[in-house]
């Protein structure tokens, strides 16, 4: 369905752009009268190719093309309609400003037409579209399988208001986890009881199509609340919670109305969607900016490496990255081959293991140069939480559960643990640390990013690494 978005917005470009043609030939340089004007001219076939990808790219920028079942149709036109006028903007600046006009009323006629005509198509194809989807999604064709939380009566009153097929949001219920026994109820006769509590993760595991978890719990269960949304953390699922009144008047929280049941809705990206575009992108450019201005650098490093001791110039570790996933994380060597032949251990002051050379590479973090190209193949950011080996963030879940909460985020190669805390060397420093990144995490944003990266050259400058 994104490909229909998109040939629609190329489709609407394309026409207005053609009535601002027409209306600046028929109206502002009246040469004649006559629809076929803009065929005879060079410039109106290259502004027919290129306005619709110069609209593709302002839309790509602020993350029109997602997806497109989970769009608000009113929320889709007021963000049509921002689009419309900042690209317009743009557009008439780029390519209409230096037209010969008559008096400055030809400017804002022309403006007007742009806006207008560029406005009205685009919302009237992408509502069409949108009106299929949620057909759709009302008919049962797409859906989005879920598991509910809960079987007392809130979760079983719930289960009734989705059944109804006029408000319909596409859940399709794989089953229900039940939390302190089961009760007699539709749900309950309905659905499948895939287990306890205890079995969250479990169910999640052999069930990885599942997209939304809703959490319907009864007032005196709200104790458990918490203990839910960390084993969640670590999950690619969309978190819906029933609120008590409480959480309503207190305004605290956005809430969902579209079904007619109000949700406080947990969404698996912390960034809007332009933010996390703008990021990626920046995350490549940079790397590739710093991989060819270190080059020097990393010849020289390599060398010395190399000459050490003979062994590998780069090492590879396993990390755990988003959502938990393992990958291969890369780095100058900085310690004897046989430094970990008694198993993981971290790095402490006047470490007998790490060599000359490493000793320098890391106190500046040039060590850390090779990661860019983890950040080039999608698995890191630049800025983000520090990747840590399955085995550490096992025992620091063992003493802070909320630590799950770093794997909604990309590992980077910097972090705000690091500029403020730097290295840990065991693990009651790494609980402290972590406070950093779930700041980081709770006020991620592009220029928390950049302050973060500020400071990162200062370190490196002033060699406080360790």
């Amino acid at each position: 369905m994104i490909s229909w978005y998109v040939a629609g917005d190329l489709l609407a470009s394309a026409m207005s752009w053609y009535c601002v043609f027409l209306f600046r030939k028929c109206y502002i340089q009246k040469e004649h009268f006559n629809l076929l004007i803009p065929f005879n001219d060079l410039n109106f076939f290259k502004g027919i190719i290129a306005v619709p990808f110069l609209w593709l790219l302002f839309n790509y920028i602020t993350g029109t093309y997602t997806d497109l079942y989970k769009k608000s149709r009113l929320q889709e036109l007021g963000k049509t309609l921002i689009v419309t006028f900042f690209g317009g903007i743009i557009i008439f600046f780029l390519l209409l400003l230096d037209d010969r006009v008559r008096n400055y009323l030809d400017y804002y006629f022309t403006f007007s037409i742009l806006l207008v005509s560029q406005f009205l198509f685009t919302a009237f194809f992408r509502q069409w579209i949108l009106f299929r989807v949620r057909k759709n999604i009302a008919t049962g064709k797409v859906g989005f399988n879920t598991l509910m939380i809960g079987s007392s009566q809130r979760a079983d009153e719930l289960y009734e208001e989705l059944k109804k097929g006029e408000k319909a949001f596409g859940f399709h219920f794989t089953g229900y986890l039940e939390l302190n026994g089961k009760a007699n109820n539709t749900l309950t006769s309905e659905l499948k009881e895939l287990g306890h509590l205890d079995s969250l993760e479990l169910v999640l595991a052999q069930n990885p199509d599942i997209e939304e978890v809703i959490i319907a719990i009864e007032t005196s269960e709200h104790h458990m609340l918490n203990d839910i949304i960390i084993r969640l953390a670590d999950k690619n699922v969309t978190i819906r919670i029933i609120p008590d009144m409480y959480d309503i008047l207190s305004r605290t929280v956005k809430l969902n109305h579209a079904i007619g049941e109000a949700f406080i809705e947990i969404p698996t990206q912390l960034l809007t969607e332009w933010q996390k575009i703008t990021k990626r992108w920046f995350d490549i450019i940079a790397s590739l900016g710093a991989i060819i201005i270190t080059l020097p650098i990393t010849l020289y490093v390599a060398i010395r490496v190399k000459l050490t001791d003979g062994g590998p110039i780069f090492y590879l570790q396993e990390r755990l990255g988003h959502y938990g996933a393992p990958f291969y994380i890369y780095k100058f060597r900085s310690m004897y081959s046989d430094a970990e032949k008694d198993g993981p251990q971290l790095t402490k002051e006047n470490d007998g293991r790490i060599t000359p050379i490493g000793k320098q590479i890391r106190k500046y973090r040039i060590d850390e140069l090779p990661q860019f190209l983890n950040v080039i193949k999608g698995e890191m950011s630049i800025v983000g939480p520090r990747a840590e080996r399955r085995f550490f963030a096992d025992q620091i879940i063992k003493t802070a559960p909320h630590y799950r909460q770093i794997f909604k985020v990309q590992p980077g190669i910097t972090s705000l643990g690091m500029v403020k805390y730097g290295y840990a060397s065991t693990v009651p420093e790494m609980v402290k640390r972590l406070k950093y990144d779930i700041i980081y995490i709770e006020n991620m944003s592009v220029m928390m990013d950049f302050k973060i990266m500020i400071y990162t050259v200062l370190t490196v400058v002033y060699g406080r690494g360790k």
